[in-house]
C-alpha cells in the first residue's frame, strides 16, 4: 500500500512538472525574459538524477531499515488519522528547516548544499538542482519523527509532498501571494530571497512549506524592491561548465583551507564554522558581511 501510494504520486507529479515547466519556458520566451538556458537546465537535470539515484540506493540499503527500527521503539501513538497527518506535516517541515539551517551554517554541509544555490538562473528547474549527497545524512533528521510513532513510509511520502511544494516556489512569475498566505506559507517571493546572493538576503527564508519557522527563529527576510535580487553565489563557481566541479568546488576550497599553516583547532573551524569564516578576516560569513553593511 505504501509503495503504491508513492508510485501514484510520482505518476501524477510528472505531467504536473512537465506542464508547468513548459508553460514557464513559453511565457519567458514570449515576454523576452528568457530565464532558461540549455546549459543550466541540463545541469539541473543531471544533478537531480544523481541525487535521486543515490536516494533510491540508500533507501533500499538502509535508509528505511534504520527508520523502521526506530519506529518499532516509538513512544508516542496518534490514533486520530487527521491529527496524525497534520502533525507529520508540521514535524517534517520543522525537521527540514533545522536541516536546511545546518546546511547553511556549517561549512561541511554547505559543501553539499551549495550546488542548489550555484545557479544564476531562477526557474522551476532550479528546484531540481539537487544537493547530490544530501540523502547520505537527511534520514538522521527523520529519526525523532519515527520515534514519535510515524511510520517511515509515511515520512517518506510526506517528504515527497513537501518537496513538490518546495520545487513549485522556484519561479519569478508569481510576484506576491495574498497577505494571509505569505504570513504562514513559503511563497515564491520568500524563496527568491533564499536564492539571492545580496548580503541582506544571505541565509534567509529556509522553510520548505511554512515560513513560520523563519519568523520564529529570526531567519526571515522580506523581498524588497529597493534591493533587487541577484541569484547565485557571492563568489561564482569557477569552471562552472565542468559537471564534477559543480558538485565538488566547495570541497576543493575546504581542502585548500586545510592546507594552511594554522593550528588543528583552526583547521576544524574551517570545516565546521559557517561558510566564509576565516581566522585572519580574509573572507567573512554572511552575518559579518551584514554587520559591515549596517555599520557603513
Amino acid at each position: 500500500m505504501h509503495s503504491a501510494r508513492e508510485g501514484w504520486f510520482f505518476i501524477f507529479s510528472i505531467p504536473l512538472y512537465t506542464l508547468l515547466i513548459g508553460s514557464e519556458i513559453l511565457l519567458s520566451n514570449w515576454s523576452g525574459k528568457k530565464i532558461y538556458s540549455f546549459k543550466t537546465t541540463l545541469q539541473n537535470v543531471y544533478l537531480t538524477i544523481l541525487n535521486a539515484s543515490l536516494d533510491l540506493l540508500l533507501r533500499g540499503l538502509f535508509y528505511v531499515s534504520i527508520l523502521m527500527w526506530m519506529y518499532q521503539h516509538h513512544f508516542v501513538r496518534i490514533e486520530n488519522v487527521y491529527l496524525y497527518w497534520f502533525a507529520l506535516l508540521i514535524l517534517e517541515d520543522l525537521a527540514f528547516y533545522i536541516e536546511h539551517r545546518v546546511d547553511h551554517y556549517c561549512r561541511l554541509f554547505w559543501a553539499v548544499h551549495v550546488t542548489h544555490h550555484s545557479s544564476e538562473e531562477f526557474n522551476l528547474t532550479t528546484g531540481f538542482r539537487s544537493s547530490v549527497f544530501q540523502p547520505v545524512y537527511r534520514f538522521l533528521y527523520f529519526i525523532p519523527i519515527a520515534l514519535m510513532g510515524f511510520h517511515p513510509m509515511d515520512i517518506v511520502f510526506m517528504y515527497s509532498i513537501t518537496q513538490t511544494y518546495g520545487i513549485l516556489v522556484h519561479t519569478e512569475y508569481v510576484k506576491k501571494m495574498p497577505r494571509w498566505f505569505e504570513a504562514i506559507f513559503v511563497s515564491p517571493s520568500h524563496h527568491r530571497v533564499h536564492h539571492a546572493s545580496n548580503v541582506r538576503y544571505l541565509d534567509k527564508n529556509m522553510g520548505m512549506c511554512l515560513i513560520i519557522w523563519d519568523k520564529m527563529f529570526g531567519t526571515f527576510q522580506e523581498e524588497l524592491t529597493t534591493d533587487p535580487i541577484r541569484y547565485g553565489l557571492t563568489k561564482p563557481v569557477e569552471n562552472n561548465k565542468n559537471p564534477v566541479n559543480i558538485i565538488f568546488h566547495e570541497w576543493k576550497s575546504i581542502r585548500k583551507d586545510l592546507s594552511r599553516k594554522v593550528s588543528f583547532g583552526t583547521k576544524l573551524k574551517y570545516v565546521f564554522m559557517p561558510p566564509g569564516w576565516s581566522h585572519d578576516g580574509s573572507s567573512k560569513t554572511a552575518d559579518e558581511l551584514r554587520k559591515e553593511m549596517i555599520d557603513q
